[in-house]
């Protein structure tokens, strides 16, 4: 079926590259050697310019896809990379282990992720009489061996399974002391403490190292059109999380994505009477029959929401989580971003005592 899409609102950044936005900082207020090493495209739209100085903080995390290593800049201010992912097959056998060395270059600290995208599944590797989360546990920990760290992103638990959830991280955990790697979590976005929360971030933050909220999806893919994270509900995000997680543990999540919605459904399954009713109400008469089979394009006016995130947005909601008393934020993902974000981001490692005493 052929489409004629109307575009109502501007498209999502992942798919429509003149969207990236050019920024206007002079060099001098820029901490970022990739902000002005190359060209930035300009704007398909009339951007807001973020105002003051950039953001500082002690340690950026950002996401990186195996096989999109490219998109990696080597000069953004990144502390930890999480790189996506290794994930638990049908058998509860984790595959797909991306090789460290792809990122050689990089000097920062590099995470296994590893994923469980399924309810099913989830649970038949938590549930300790099926024999599998030990064995697991044992292959994470032997993939991670070339990393500096380990994180655990299941993010489809079974409502059933939360102790089983919290006993497997501390089994992660155990071993990952031992191998003397980093051991962090990922959670959803939480606005206050839910009972019987399969992710309680307080219980979690009492395993794990670092506590990577993500603070996004807000909206989704079958939900009404709305920002990925609207300031007002991040705002709560952090305030809760803030009181549940130590400052020392807390990341909060920042989205780099967008995401469009249509008035319309085009690709889907139709009744007769549907395509008939479409056919009419769009003036597409014109049926061919190819083997004996009716075919027709059909001409459909649909109208496009999207929602985005750019430099102007990023910085203000970086802005709030720095005066909330954040120290660490994480992006997903990069390359997925507005280029011209990176000058208004900088890194001041913290100081430890050991440091200090030196």
């Amino acid at each position: 079926m052929k489409t004629i899409v109307k575009a109502a609102a501007v498209m999502i950044l992942t798919l429509q590259p003149l969207l990236y936005a050019s920024g206007k900082k002079d060099a001098a207020d820029v901490s970022s050697a990739a902000a002005t090493a190359k060209h930035i495209p300009a704007a398909a739209y009339r951007q807001r310019v973020p105002e003051g100085l950039p953001v500082d903080f002690n340690e950026t995390w950002g996401y990186v896809m195996e096989d999109r290593e490219s998109e990696l800049d080597l000069n953004y201010p990144v502390t930890d990379v999480g790189y996506f992912s290794a994930e638990v097959n049908c058998y509860g056998e984790l595959t797909g282990i991306p090789d460290r060395l792809n990122l050689e270059g990089y000097t920062g600290r590099v995470h296994l992720v590893v994923i469980c995208d399924s309810r099913s599944l989830t649970h038949l590797v938590l549930t300790p009489q099926f024999g599998i989360r030990q064995q697991l546990v044992q292959q994470i920990i032997e993939a991670a061996r070339p990393f500096d760290g380990i994180q655990i992103d299941f993010e489809l638990i079974p409502a059933r399974d939360g102790s089983n959830f919290m006993n497997f991280l501390r089994e992660v955990k155990k071993a990952a002391a031992e191998e003397n790697k980093i051991f962090s979590v990922c959670v959803p976005a939480r606005v206050k403490t839910i009972s019987d929360d399969v992710f309680p971030y307080s219980e979690i933050a009492q395993i794990a190292d670092f506590v990577i909220v993500m603070a996004y999806d807000e909206h989704w893919s079958s939900s009404q059109p709305g920002p990925i994270a609207s300031m007002d509900w991040s705002q709560k995000i952090v305030n809760y999380a803030s009181t549940v997680i130590p400052q020392e543990k807390l990341v909060m999540g920042l989205p780099f994505y967008g995401r469009t919605w249509a008035d319309k459904r085009t690709a889907q399954g139709w009744y007769f009477s549907g395509m008939n009713r479409i056919m009419r109400e769009s003036e597409s008469h014109k049926v061919k029959y190819i083997d004996d089979i009716p075919t027709a394009s059909i001409n459909m006016d649909v109208t496009v929401t999207g929602w985005f995130e750019d430099s102007h947005s990023l910085v203000r909601r970086m802005r709030m989580y720095k005066t909330a008393g954040v120290k660490s934020v994480a992006f997903w993902r990069i390359g997925q971003e507005d280029p011209s974000f990176w000058q208004w981001l900088t890194v001041s490692p913290k100081i430890t005592e050991k440091a200090e005493q030196q």
